[in-house]
């Protein structure tokens, strides 16, 4: 008998993610959740059930299974209060592991996992609550992931890499050996990091961390405009 769950969240990703659920064929989809979709909408078939005000009612029927599926690009902030709300609710958050993915033995896994698509994780990883490991990603072997972290396609992350909670990796970003990305650290698209980035550090799109002395690259505006 498949176990009742629900989607928090009613953009892409929700749809990405509804795809997976279905081919794990372990889950019913009772419907989604959102505060900015007018209830009764679909998503990809299934429907909005209404704003946070329908979360009691859920635990009423004993549903209490919960995807997040609010991105929070940019701002992990957005998505770590969805957490927080659903979490002191106690509702749960299983691991959801793409049947294409494949995760060694070895590694220890908290709750609220998303590894989509085509990703590896290596031996002896560790991987923190509520991370979004996304198509494509690649962790070798002992990398430590902490709380809400966010791994955009295609990331590659060498061995023993740390990136701590709610820090933001880019597109095929590459990681070198050892490095540790600091607390809220955001990594653009196809950066290269060979050095340590410290909390809430900025590596710009295309760019090699560390910077020569002739690179300036200054704001989040700027950021947002290349990342």
């Amino acid at each position: 008998m498949k176990k009742p769950i629900f989607i928090y969240g009613a953009g892409g990703h929700s749809k990405t993610l509804i795809d997976l659920i279905l081919s794990l064929e372990e889950w019913e989809i009772i419907g989604v959740v959102d505060d900015g979709v007018k209830s009764g909408m679909l998503v990809m078939g299934y429907p909005v059930l209404g704003n946070a005000e329908v979360l009691p009612s859920l635990l009423d029927q004993g549903i209490i299974s919960v995807v997040n599926a609010v991105g929070g690009i940019g701002n992990y902030q957005v998505r770590w209060r969805i957490f927080e709300h659903l979490r002191q609710m106690d509702f749960s958050f299983p691991n959801l592991i793409h049947p294409t993915a494949f995760v060694e033995k070895s590694v220890c896994l908290n709750e609220g996992i998303q590894i989509l698509a085509k990703s590896y994780i290596s031996s002896e990883s560790k991987i923190g609550f509520g991370t979004l490991i996304n198509a494509g990603v690649v962790l070798s072997h002992e990398c430590l992931i902490g709380t809400c972290v966010n791994l955009s396609p295609g990331a590659l992350l060498a061995g023993n890499v740390e990136v701590h909670d709610f820090a933001q990796i880019g597109m095929g970003a590459t990681i070198n050996l050892g490095v540790r990305i600091g607390k809220a650290a955001r990594v653009g698209n196809s950066a290269v990091v060979k050095e340590d980035v410290p909390d809430q550090g900025r590596v710009y799109a295309g760019t090699i961390w560390p910077y020569t002395r002739t690179e300036t690259f200054r704001t989040d505006r700027d950021f947002r405009k290349i990342a």
